[in-house]
Formats: structure tokens, sequence, C-alpha cells
């Protein structure tokens, strides 16, 4: 993976926005409800590819989340749903031939682009494509998923104006609307499960930053309001699947600390 200088100097902007590593999580985009979001007036969204929809440097879907991406792709519209790798589509890809794999895999376009997320240069060339639309998409209609708090969910809190993310405000005051309305930007959905292991201790860290930030800013409230808005349990696993079960209850325990 090339040296992604944008995402390095995103912990820096720590020091005076803490909030912009505030995402909304889920374990995969299982538990994302697209139609409610489409309710809500969410028109577009925004994905990353490698450990939130494919197995790192493999360009096909993961089996286990065909139904939850048809659903997006049919409730969002051909056109509205992009894919914004660090890999695929950059200068780092040829002739953009990954793009254009990833592109026939997942059935949806994938951003060509110089620079990688977070800087403002790709985040100028997302606005470029969803205002190029047949009907324009504005920042505060799009959802931003990714698995990669200072590349994905920076990247979704920079496109906020002035970079600010409002608190909540008292539950008897709230509607499912106003949590758009309130985000005044796009929304930032991390999806904290991995399908193949990597940077393990670098996502770690992004827990337990994004645990701290959440508490310092008294942030809970509205993280609660998305989960009871638009977020579905996951679905049970199937018959015959295998897993790590050890592994990954050591996991949940080091996530929860």
């Amino acid at each position: 993976m090339p040296l992604n200088i944008p995402g390095l100097l995103a912990p820096f902007q720590l020091l005076w926005n803490p909030r912009i590593v505030l995402p909304h999580v889920v374990k995969d985009i299982r538990q994302i409800d697209f139609l409610a979001l489409r309710k809500a007036g969410y028109r577009g969204a925004v994905f990353d590819k490698d450990n939130c929809l494919t197995i790192p440097y493999i360009d096909s879907l993961v089996p286990e989340l065909q139904c939850a991406w048809k659903e997006c792709r049919e409730v969002f519209g051909e056109g509205n749903v992009l894919i914004v790798s660090n890999s695929a589509g950059t200068k780092h890809d040829p002739g953009a031939i990954q793009a254009e794999s990833v592109s026939h895999y997942l059935s949806v376009p994938v951003l060509q682009h110089k620079s990688p997320k977070p800087a403002y240069s790709c985040i100028s060339s997302i606005r470029a494509y969803f205002s190029s639309l047949h009907n324009p998409i504005k920042d505060d209609e799009l959802v931003v998923v990714g698995d990669r708090v200072f590349t994905d969910v920076v990247m979704a809190n920079r496109m906020r104006p002035g970079h600010s993310i409002s608190k909540a405000r008292e539950p008897d005051q709230e509607k499912v609307l106003s949590i758009r309305e309130r985000a005044n930007g796009p929304l930032a959905i991390w999806t904290s499960g991995v399908w193949k292991k990597e940077s393990m201790l670098m996502r770690y860290l992004e827990r337990r930053l994004v645990d701290a930030v959440s508490r310092w800013t008294d942030s809970s409230l509205a993280l609660s309001e998305f989960q009871k808005a638009f977020v579905k349990p996951l679905p049970p696993p199937e018959v015959g699947q295998k897993t790590d079960v050890w592994t990954s209850r050591l996991w949940d325990l080091l996530r929860r600390r």
C-alpha cells in the first residue's frame, strides 16, 4: 500500500477538532438499514472497498454481503452509489485496470482521483461526481461508509461546513430526520469488523481513540439515536460457516476495553 500522507497528517487535526474522528458504528454493511436512510433524506452513498465490501486485494464482493449490497444499490438507485478506494482508481492503478475490475464485480462506478482519502482534493472529486448526476446529490444527502477512521471517517466529517459536528439535543426534541439535519453534511459510518486481518494494532488504537473522544465530547446520545434509527441486527451465521470463535471473542474483548 503506498504511503498515505493525508491520512498520516489527519491525527494532527484532532488538536483543534477532536470530533472529526467520530463515526456511527456498525460491524458491517448488513447492519445498515438503507431503506430507513433513504426515507430520512439520504440519496447517495460512498463506500470504501478493502475490508468494507471486499477482502483486501480482491475485487469481488464478500459473499456474505450479497443481499445487503443489492439492497443498497436498489434503494439509492443507479449511479448514486460510488466506490472511493485508495488503491483502485488512483494514480497507483495504471490504466484504471483495477477500477474497471472493481466496477465490474460490484456493479457501481469507481471514482478516479489523484490524491488518497482523506485529502481535500479527493473530496472535491467526490463532490464533482455527485454534482454531475442528472439529479445532483448534495453533501448532506450522502452516506460515507468505510472501515478506517483516519481515511473514511475523517473524510466524511471534513465535508461538513466548518468541520462542525453538533451535539445531540434532548431526546424528546428529536425525530429520525433530525439526525440528518443535525449532521449538516455526510453521515459517517464506520464498519468496525474486518474480513481479513490487517493493521490490527492500528485498528485497536482507532477504536480506543473513538471511544475516548465520544466520552469526552458527550456524543453517546447522538450515536445511540443512529443505532435506533438506521441499524439492524446482524443475520445469524450460515450453517457450516467457519469462524474462529476464540479469535473473534478476543477481538471483541479488546474493542470493548
